[in-house]
């Protein structure tokens, strides 16, 4: 066989062979006496079968067998020549070239490697930046807004309709071309005006009704609702209006704080409320502007500071992501366009390598300074993580995990909770 293994640079390498068909009968040979020694066939004792009845018998399987095991044989030389240690190895190498020829097997394969990064220097892109304001009205507003969802409604003797911000006790039955529609149906629900509970155009049109009065609503459901047989129809809902209740007012004194600050010591008081706000504003500023400003400039400034080599392969399969991603934000018109289109396609992919490049740099230095400054995050934060995320959305957290695991989209998460963490250490977010 001939053989040579070669770095193209500091992340790439190539192994070239040539694997003569001799070569390959005799691992087929060596495979099946192994074999035969433990095959039971009928008319042989066990340990007695000929090579030639293994052969027989399972001979694309010997030969498959057979050029795997040359293959590893060969890769292994490579890494020794080479000295590239195993935890340098990053994706499976692959096949450039593979031709089957009378006499022999001509391949390339393509070996991607971890690349070795010492990132001297990296403070020096840390963006500088100032703790955002907040303003005694937004503090004021804040406060307003968690009392009143700590009011209290109460039904009215007045004889008025609806307003906007009401709390509704109402009786209702939807109908779909005249005839009810599962889970359309509900008696003494609260409906708060101007909440959106429900679908548009509902809520607007209780306005005005009062105590005791039933009215015919016309509404047409959105085009992405959840309910295939509704999404996009026009329905009629028959609507009775038993109660209508306004908000008692609120008063924003110490007794309120403590209701909106629950679990503190029992000094709370409404200059307490006002800090403890101001702080929550400031770090939802911070988090936007992270977001929005300061991660953006850190990854653009660490991606422009050092230039390494990448592992090929990794860009690919970066690239070929990134299109899988952009398809599933084509509308079905656009899709149809490029079926077929293998040089529509390539182009679109092609164009994609920088931003692909860029991606896989930024994950290799993130990596690399999470070791330097001893950032990680335990599989079980990662779990949290996205049960919390689930819970938030009104999913079921154990079954986002398991699709979250399906789709291997784990790693994924744990590298971007890595890299906010590391960020959010060297801009000192937190202090």
């Amino acid at each position: 066989m001939e053989f040579s293994a070669k770095m193209t640079n500091d992340a790439n390498a190539l192994v070239e062979a040539k694997i003569l068909l001799d070569d390959i009968e005799k691992k087929i040979d060596s495979i099946a006496k192994e074999a035969a020694k433990t095959m039971e066939v009928q008319g042989f004792r066990k340990g007695k079968v000929p090579t030639h009845i293994v052969k027989q018998r399972h001979g694309d399987k010997l030969k498959q067998d057979a050029e795997a095991e040359i293959v590893r044989g060969m890769l292994g030389d490579a890494y020794k020549e080479l000295d590239i240690a195993a935890e340098r190895l990053i994706g499976e190498p692959f096949f450039k070239k593979f031709d089957r020829n009378d006499d022999s097997i001509e391949l390339e394969m393509a070996i991607g490697l971890r690349p070795e990064l010492e990132l001297e220097g990296y403070e020096e892109t840390v963006p500088s930046y100032r703790n955002p304001a907040v303003k005694e009205t937004e503090i004021d507003k804040r406060i307003e807004e968690m009392a009143e969802r700590q009011a209290s409604f109460k039904k009215i003797d007045e004889d008025r309709g609806v307003e906007d911000g009401d709390m509704t006790v109402i009786d209702f039955e939807g109908f779909l071309d005249g005839e009810p529609f599962e889970g359309g149906k509900a008696e003494s629900f609260n409906l708060k005006i101007g909440s959106g509970q429900f679908i548009p155009g509902f809520e607007e049109q209780l306005i005005g009704m009062k105590m005791g009065e039933e009215k015919t609503i016309k509404v047409t459901f959105p085009e992405e609702y959840q309910a295939p047989n509704l999404a996009g129809k026009e329905t009629e809902f028959k609507v009775k209006l038993n109660e209508i209740q306004e908000k008692e007012p609120v008063k924003i004194d110490d007794e309120m704080a403590k209701k909106l600050l629950p679990g503190e010591e029992e000094d709370v008081t409404v200059e307490k409320l006002r800090e403890n706000v101001k702080k929550q504003l400031r770090n939802e500023k911070l988090g936007k502007k992270y977001q929005d400003e300061l991660k953006p400039k850190m990854v653009e400034a660490l991606v422009a500071k050092y230039e390494f080599d990448l592992p090929e392969q990794i860009v690919e399969q970066e690239m070929d992501m990134q299109l899988n991603n952009k398809a599933r934000s084509m509308k079905p018109e656009e899709l149809q366009e490029l079926q077929g289109n293998e040089e529509k396609i390539k182009q679109m992919r092609e164009e994609l390598r920088d931003e692909a490049t860029e991606s896989v740099k930024a994950t290799f230095i993130v990596d690399a300074l999470a070791k330097k400054e001893e950032v990680d995050v335990s599989d079980q934060e990662v779990t949290q993580a996205i049960y919390y995320e689930a819970m938030m959305q009104g999913q079921n957290p154990q079954e986002v995990l398991e699709q979250y695991e399906k789709n291997g989209y784990l790693s994924a998460v744990k590298m971007a909770m890595i890299e906010d963490k590391l960020f959010t250490k060297l801009l000192k977010l937190n202090d």
